[in-house]
């Protein structure tokens, strides 16, 4: 090859470089966590302007949250027509969307200053807010809390309440070659936990290559982050069938019982017939093992002062309710099939006989079974069945595992999955620190999203939903990962109807600290409540102390400080985090722990909610 040629190849492989990447924008990444961090290397400050087309019709993309779920309230917070909002999404000017619904929202992206595309809307500080929070909370991600210190000139500590803020949102134009294949929109894409860039290429039906191209990714390097945004060209405007979420898939049919020539009607009603005899006799059957157990210990004791052959008789009557618990236990193996029936001796091998060695703390044991570590604990006597029912009906990796039960002499021994790490209060508790003992940043704010995750999975996922009662640090138990269970389920509630949501009872239980004021003035029993209790758990795993602790210290307003608003922020936190950790995402911490420990219910976030802005914290913590 002569040297005119090879220059000639070189300039149309120059050139052919330089065509893609004008098609292309840097995805920002993980760079939206660090507020500190300067330049626009990834996009921190939006996209790129092209000189082709300065302004463009673009859209966003919104999922609808609590605050702003309709039309009128996303209009206004994103300063979108509403009228292009609804027709963009086939409903009405006043529609309300149901919660994550993903909105398309209407914009007209221009060039600010020649150098990145945006669409500017206005917020006005609320107590509690700061950039990172109305960045990646209020607006999901469309802008940054860089972009917004850059576009407001306002250093994080001065923002007062009431300020109004201009917000730049992400968008962008297409470039020149883009709009040269066709490419006649880009859509601002919210990336959510769980995406990856093949399922949004099926949402919007395009390909793969041409989502990886316009972010600058490649099939080797694909990884997109939650609460971002990505790039998604279109040919054509999108669709309100383009948000649909797909569907769950239906879980497996039952099976199939043979034909009878009595017909699937009256077989129906027989399987629903022995369905509802067979739990009764259960319940009957657990009732009557409790009474008789009592009945007989007592008996055991009167008969003592009597005579040997009264003795013998109670000898043979204690046989007699070991055979008959055994076989209640039986029962219960056949319908709860997660649950194994053990043997007492088995249990008695696993622990040593109970040894004191074996004994974790109070009443519980651990021990090996079957090569397997478990959690053994001790009731004397009580009603389990309500734990047993509620474990029965739960597959969570958040909510402690019930993996067998047995009965001995009155007392119901109930075996969990092992949590090698103990309990929660193990290892923040001030007074419990050790040089061994000490969670990092990370760490907690994991802890703190497997709880929440856990309950929001007992509040919406399980009909009827459960209400824990109990939620403390002591009833948080970590695997050998630092991964978070919820144990403990003896004061768990059932709402059994969607009228019950605020239902009262006079029997006031669980741990003072924990307790929200109203269920401690007036009995009222709600989600709320293990909502107060979680931000009680958040407030105890920042601060390293126990809630009784930071009450004495009246010396401060605990809002002030949680918000950001008091300096002592740094001095509130673990000393053994030793201020490894981000201020502006404690801050925003702070807030949710604040929003969670209101006095009225009705104010407080519910768990998916918090679920959400945990994993924003948590996602960005990891950067």
């Amino acid at each position: 090859m002569n040297l005119f040629s090879i220059t000639l190849t070189f300039i149309s492989t120059i050139s052919f470089s330089f065509h893609v990447i004008l098609g292309q924008q840097p995805y920002i990444g993980a760079a939206t966590s660090a507020c500190d961090e300067k330049g626009n290397s990834n996009s921190i400050l939006g996209y790129t302007c092209s000189e082709v087309n300065p302004s463009c019709q673009a859209y966003l993309t919104f999922r609808a949250q609590p605050l702003y779920n309709s039309v009128p309230s996303i209009s206004k917070l994103l300063d979108s027509d509403p009228s292009n909002i609804s027709e963009a999404n086939s409903v009405s000017e006043e529609a309300t969307f149901e919660t994550n619904k993903l909105v398309i929202v209407p914009i007209n992206c221009s060039c600010s200053g020649d150098q990145y595309y945006q669409f500017n809307t206005s917020f006005v500080v609320e107590k509690g807010d700061n950039y990172f929070g109305i960045a990646n909370n209020t607006f999901e991600g469309l802008s940054t809390c860089q972009a917004l210190l850059d576009q407001n000139k306002i250093p994080a500590v001065d923002l007062d309440v009431g300020t109004k803020l201009v917000v730049p949102l992400r968008c962008a134009c297409p470039s020149k070659n883009q709009t040269e294949e066709g490419v006649r929109y880009l859509i601002s894409y919210l990336v959510k936990p769980g995406d990856d860039v093949s399922q949004v290429s099926e949402i919007f039906g395009v390909t793969i290559e041409t989502i990886l191209e316009a972010n600058s990714l490649s099939f080797q390097q694909p990884t997109i982050n939650p609460f971002t945004t990505l790039l998604v060209p279109l040919q054509d405007k999108p669709s309100s069938s383009q948000t649909v979420e797909p569907p769950l898939p239906p879980p497996p049919p039952p099976p199939t019982p043979p034909p009878s020539s009595n017909g699937s009607s009256s077989k129906t009603w027989v399987y629903i017939v022995v369905g509802v005899v067979g739990a009764f006799v259960i319940i009957l059957l657990i009732c009557s093992i409790i009474f008789r157990s009592h009945y007989l210990k007592k008996k055991r004791k009167d008969s003592e002062a009597v005579s040997d052959n009264f003795a013998a008789k109670e000898k043979a009557q204690g046989k007699e309710l070991e055979d008959e618990s055994r076989e209640l236990l039986e029962i219960i193996s056949g319908i709860a099939q997660s649950f194994k029936v053990y043997s007492f001796e088995e249990l008695q091998n696993a622990t040593n006989n109970f040894s004191p060695k074996s004994l974790i703390e109070g009443s519980v044991y651990h021990g090996v079974i079957n090569g397997d570590l478990a959690a053994i604990k001790k009731i004397d006597g009580g009603d389990v069945s309500k734990e047993m029912e509620l474990l029965n009906k739960v597959n969570h990796s958040n909510v402690i595992r019930l993996s067998g039960v047995s009965f001995k002499d009155g007392h119901w021994y109930l075996v969990y999955e092992y949590a090698a790490n103990g309990a929660l209060s193990d290892w923040i508790y001030f007074h419990n620190k050790d040089e061994n003992k000490s969670l990092s940043w990370t760490q907690r704010i994991q802890i703190a999203l497997d709880v929440a995750t856990g309950l929001d999975y007992l509040h919406s996922f399980i009909s009827p939903p459960y209400i824990h009662k109990d939620l403390k640090c002591s009833n948080i138990l970590l695997d050998i990962d630092f991964r978070a269970k919820i144990a403990n389920f003896g004061l768990a509630r059932l709402l059994e109807l969607e009228n019950d949501q605020n239902a009262m009872t006079r029997h006031i239980v669980g741990t003072r600290g924990y307790m929200a004021p109203e269920y401690l003035e007036n009995g009222l029993v709600s989600t709320k409540l293990d909502v107060y209790a979680f931000g009680v758990m958040m407030l105890e795993i920042l601060t390293g102390k126990e809630v009784a602790a930071l009450y004495e210290e009246n010396d401060f307003n605990l809002s002030s400080v949680l918000q950001g608003e008091d300096e002592r922020l740094r001095d509130f936190m673990d000393s053994s985090l030793q201020g490894n950790y981000p201020l502006e995402l404690a801050i925003f911490v702070g807030g949710i722990i604040d929003d969670c420990m209101k006095k009225d219910p009705t104010t407080r976030p519910s768990m998916n909610e918090i679920v959400t802005s945990l994993s924003k914290v948590f996602d960005s913590s990891l950067s």
